[in-house]
């Protein structure tokens, strides 16, 4: 926590805790993203580049970007779209020298709208011979809501994967958290299948995308504070760190997050 605010949360019982959300930038200005760099850096799990943006954008505004997630400490990843456009194109080795050369920290790989047909060992290895990290999005963005055998089956996926070296696994639910991934078509999650992913890969293996509010909540209310959240607004970050430390009103009342009774 930055100086002055520490000594007052831990007297509220409020406990330290370790980053553990991932927002996202659909294609903010580099100035806008410095700012919330400036203000929540210490928040931040990493930092997904959304989308193919940034490779519209002024390449120059896409490295300042860059530069500034590495000097606030925070790993940036390209997002998982490009990465499968680029297998799809037969262009992956350009991709991933291209992910380097402007200074992304890791990419996201996955098969949410293609067939990419790639060992998950191979991806890595030639991620990691360019220095990127590799996360793998659990999930395809346009096949509905999970049920329990696409849970099985994504175990296994994600289990090649972390076997393989993937930093993390993400499990996706887009930008709308609906009648996708976990969530039905009202928004809804099934926490049980998102305890079957917790228990066979492990609650820290995991990023569950949360881009709206009540995504949020849910999840914060079931797994508690370290749950780690992605696909976070860069807007709506300090609102979902606030609930995850019990000290928005909702949060205030669970006891999975209340701060501690002072001593």
């Amino acid at each position: 926590m930055p100086r002055g605010f520490d000594d007052y949360l831990e007297g509220l019982g409020v406990r330290a805790l370790a980053p553990a959300t991932c927002p996202f930038d659909p294609g903010v200005a580099p100035v806008v993203l410095e700012s919330h760099l400036a203000q929540s850096s210490h928040l931040m799990l990493g930092l997904k580049i959304s989308m193919a943006c940034w490779q519209v954008a002024d390449r120059a505004a896409t490295e300042a970007k860059l530069a500034a997630a590495r000097a606030a400490g925070v790993q940036a990843n390209a997002g998982g779209g490009p990465y499968e456009v680029a297998v799809a194109q037969r262009r992956l080795h350009q991709y991933l020298d291209l992910c380097a050369e402007i200074g992304f920290g890791g990419i996201e790989c996955g098969s949410g709208f293609t067939d990419p047909g790639i060992e998950p060992s191979q991806i890595v290895a030639l991620a990691s011979a360019r220095g990127l990290r590799v996360e793998y999005e659990l999930g395809s963005k346009h096949g509905g809501a999970f049920d329990a055998a696409a849970v099985t089956e994504l175990v296994d996926v994600g289990r090649r994967w972390l076997d393989a070296g993937a930093h993390r696994l993400v499990v996706e639910a887009r930008e709308s958290a609906q009648g996708v991934g976990l969530f039905d078509d009202a928004g809804r999650p099934d926490m049980m299948l998102a305890d079957r992913l917790a228990e066979a890969l492990g609650l820290e293996q995991l990023v569950f995308e949360a881009p709206t509010k009540p995504s949020q909540f849910a999840l914060l209310d079931h797994f508690g504070a370290d749950v780690r959240l992605g696909n976070v607004r860069l807007d709506e970050l300090l609102r979902v760190e606030i609930y995850r430390r019990g000290l928005h009103s909702d949060a205030f009342a669970n006891p999975r997050l209340r701060p501690a009774p002072p001593s």
